[in-house]
């Protein structure tokens, strides 16, 4: 009789074939590809509006400080100095925006409250606005709303 060799048991998994295994892989790298595009596309989208929104409060801003009235105090002081009103700096900044056709480029443009001449020499102009990202649209179907704030001094020199 002779001796039997003791048969070799396999080992896990041997015989299974790593075939197809790297194309999860490859979807799922995809994936997060994609996603890390689409978000990158939707922050740059509201920030280059929020630019453009900066820039129109910039603009208007400048409006209201040269739309002032002179003071001049008897006195100690002769020295003219100018005032801006509250409502004119509204006024002046809602004549630059539609002078400028902002209503055209903004979704739900709007001066917020807090627009006016705190000091009386500095006009403060708060525009909002709303933006809607490409492709996450679907996900804020409200939009982002983004707020620009510029300040403009006037001066009198000689």
């Amino acid at each position: 009789m002779r001796a039997r060799r003791p048969e070799a048991t396999p080992a896990p998994g041997a015989g299974r074939s790593d075939d197809g295994q790297i194309g999860i892989l490859v979807i799922g790298y995809l994936l997060i590809s994609l996603l890390v595009v689409t978000v990158v596309l939707a922050v740059t989208a509201v920030y280059i509006e929020h630019k453009k929104l900066l820039s129109a409060a910039d603009g208007a801003a400048l409006a209201a400080a040269d739309d002032y009235s002179i003071d001049v105090r008897v006195g100690a002081s002769t020295t003219p100095l100018p005032v801006l009103q509250d409502s004119g700096v509204e006024d002046s900044a809602a004549g630059y925006l539609s002078t400028t056709g902002a209503d055209a480029r903004f979704e739900q443009l709007g001066i917020d409250p807090a627009t006016g001449a705190a000091d009386g020499r500095t006009a403060r102009v708060v525009l909002t606005a709303v933006v809607r990202p490409p492709i996450v649209n679907f996900l804020v179907p409200a939009g982002i709303p983004i707020i620009a704030q510029a300040d403009a001094r006037a001066e009198l020199t000689r």
